[in-house]
């Protein structure tokens, strides 16, 4: 099996002067790409220890330590670029006090606002397996430009880095979305197709500030591909039709699972929750209880010094997700949310996120989040908390009425709060562990 680092060697040598990297100002071909690596590769070889942490910057040069520390023989630790130290410290103790497998490439470090940092173990081979997935899924190749702008320590991210050198294409690092016109100013880079990964909330800044310009790249943006936390059907229809030649994806995956199934919603319907078919190497199963498992070559190998965490959901090559689901009629799988997010009203089991959809279906809605409150006579009840775009004619006793005919009964919320921003992690998850907490 070749590493991606093979792939890397041969592209330098077959067409070297191809460019790999664009960041800022700065560019490198692959052939400049594999000697600064090779360099590199030389001087981490003499460094002590097999687990290399960093911390991870959206830079060339952190890309050259990327791949130096797999031909160093290293496995790289790649780590939020503002991490504090006391954090960065207790990583590095946990990986050095380690065994950790030969076959093993990266340890990705999850976050969280609460409990110890869980390190998945990404092996050489789930790196190509996913790699390949996304290229025989999503039509990856060498004339597909990508701009990445999500941190280079998550697997959304780096998943996008690994079909790009296989196949040989240039890659486009930003520094996320926080400047639209930086973003869209890479998309004007000279090239015959370019591709993209935003989670959902980056979609929304865009149709929120730059609806007028995205049309102007319909024709130029090959795919879009967006994942790490559900995307609304109302979204879906409205990034569509600002986008209609663009192939827009909705895929599942996760640091534990890789790179699983994914769904153009822009061709093949904006069905909510829809994650589409089994990639190449991936199968899907649906356990007794509803919960969705997958087996491939992709899945992590476990996490970095916790065997009792790893076998609680990694068993005979099956690893078992939270997340609740079913196989439809058309051998796609759908999303029904998360087994630990139910919230149990009067008997009844609610999704959050089947409130939160149609919540965002109604006009002036920027944000929401359903929550579990506590009434004093009837129990759990449903809160929602709602974000009110600027502007916007907005009536929250019409927002009620609007749900009671969308919503059964039980599903529609007791309380409501507006608020000026609802809390989400970095990669754009609603962040569910904060408003349990208060």
């Amino acid at each position: 099996m070749k590493k991606l680092e093979d792939y890397l060697a041969v592209h330098a040598d077959a067409d070297g002067d191809r460019v790999a990297v664009v960041c800022g100002g700065d560019s490198v071909t692959y052939s400049q790409l594999y000697a600064s690596v090779t360099e590199r590769a030389s001087e981490l070889a003499k460094c002590e220890g097999r687990a290399m942490v960093v911390r991870s910057s959206q830079t060339i040069d952190f890309l050259i330590t990327y791949f130096a520390c797999h031909i160093a023989g290293k496995v790289i630790v790649p780590l939020e670029r503002d991490i504090p130290d006391i954090r960065f410290l207790e990583i590095e103790s946990i990986v050095s006090g380690s065994e950790i497998p030969d076959e093993v490439a990266d340890i990705l470090f999850t976050t969280g606002t609460t409990g110890m940092p869980k390190g998945t173990m990404i092996s050489h081979l789930a790196v190509i397996s996913n790699a390949e997935n996304l290229i025989d899924a999503q039509g990856f190749d060498s004339d597909v430009t990508f701009v990445i702008s999500g941190p280079l320590n998550h697997i959304g991210s780096l998943s996008k880095i690994w079909p790009m050198i296989v196949v040989g294409g240039t890659i486009i690092v930003t520094d996320g979305m926080k400047d639209i016109d930086a973003f869209l100013n890479a998309l004007d880079y000279p090239a015959k197709k370019i591709a993209t990964f935003l989670v959902p909330a980056s979609i929304c800044i865009l149709m929120q500030f730059a609806k007028d310009r995205l049309p102007e790249y319909s024709s130029k943006i090959d795919f879009i591909e967006t994942g790490a936390a559900p995307m609304v059907q109302s979204d879906m229809e409205k990034f569509s039709a600002l986008l209609p030649k663009t192939r827009l994806y909705n895929t599942y995956a996760s640091t534990e699972t890789g790179i699983i199934s994914t769904h153009d919603y822009c061709h093949d319907g904006c069905i909510a929750g829809c994650l589409g078919r089994p990639m190449k190497h991936a199968t899907i199963i649906i356990t007794s209880e509803g919960a969705i498992a997958c087996r491939g070559p992709m899945l992590m190998s476990g996490y970095v010094g916790d065997l009792e965490l790893t076998n609680k959901i990694l068993r005979d090559n099956t690893l078992y997700t939270s997340d609740l689901g079913y196989i439809d009629d058309n051998g796609r799988l759908r999303l029904n949310g998360r087994a630990d997010d139910v919230i149990n009203v009067g008997g009844y089991k609610v999704q959050p996120t089947e409130v939160e959809d149609a919540v965002k279906a109604f006009p002036g809605i920027a944000d929401c989040i359903c929550v579990c409150d506590e009434h004093p006579v009837i129990g759990n009840v449903l809160k929602l908390i709602y974000v009110v775009s600027d502007g916007a004619d907005f009536s929250q006793a019409s927002m009620i009425k609007y749900l009671k005919n969308n919503l059964e009964a039980y599903k529609v919320p007791f309380f409501y709060e507006k608020s000026s921003k609802i809390q989400r992690t970095y990669n754009g998850k609603l962040d569910r562990k904060f408003y349990r907490k208060k």
